[in-house]
């Protein structure tokens, strides 16, 4: 039996989760979280063997989450769900140790496919994030886009001011300092060679990161 922990922040989007998975017999939703520093302690407290996460999550990110499963729960799988686009998050959630990345649009489709997929020992790619798989072999050793050098905590952030996140909400959702905040913007900018929040916002949209 599949039993999954679901973590999204929007109780809507779970419970639409839920409706399309209430007719598989083969898997049963034990638990939810709607913030990331939950999902860890809702994964004492279950039974869950595998975990669907969005990435966009209040106090932790769904990537800072899936770091301390890998370390902390080895052995349960992570399907990355995420509104953002493909080329956005998705080959970094692989790289920190996800099983598969759904985007919200194709879930209603694709999530069962995608579970059985994974729980059956395999990886849920689509079609797209295979080519952006391919190019990565094929540069690997070299960042294929600008971005590429950045920490997943500078690209979280940058991703959050490009998107128009004050710098204090930034701060609140992420459980971080002001101070931190300026620190991995600073260095934003000074790895990307960014003069302003203009420059930074406008690379964003430009990469279709925001």
């Amino acid at each position: 039996m599949i039993k999954l922990l679901i973590a999204d922040d929007y109780v809507l989007i779970r419970e639409g989760l839920k409706k399309v998975l209430k007719e598989e017999a083969d898997i049963a939703v034990v638990a939810e979280a709607e913030s990331g520093a939950e999902v860890l302690n809702k994964l004492k407290k279950s039974q869950a063997n595998f975990v669907v996460l969005d990435i966009n999550m209040p106090v932790k990110s769904g990537l800072d989450v899936l770091l301390d499963m890998k370390r902390l729960y080895p052995t349960i799988p992570v399907l990355i769900l995420s509104m953002y686009p493909e080329k956005t998050y998705a080959l970094r959630s692989l790289k920190a140790g996800a099983a598969g990345y759904l985007s919200k649009e194709s879930a209603a489709d694709e999530l069962v496919t995608a579970i059985q997929k994974i729980w059956s020992g395999g990886k849920y790619i689509s079609e797209s994030l295979a080519e952006l798989l391919a190019e990565a072999v094929v540069n690997s050793g070299k960042p294929e886009v600008a971005h590429e050098i950045l920490s997943d905590r500078e690209f979280q952030i940058m991703c959050k001011i490009g998107e128009g996140e004050s710098l204090k909400s930034i701060a609140d959702n992420l459980s971080i300092t002001l101070s931190t905040v300026n620190t991995y913007r600073n260095r934003i900018f000074e790895k990307m060679g960014f003069a302003s929040n203009t420059d930074l916002i406008r690379y964003c949209l430009e990469n279709e990161l925001a």
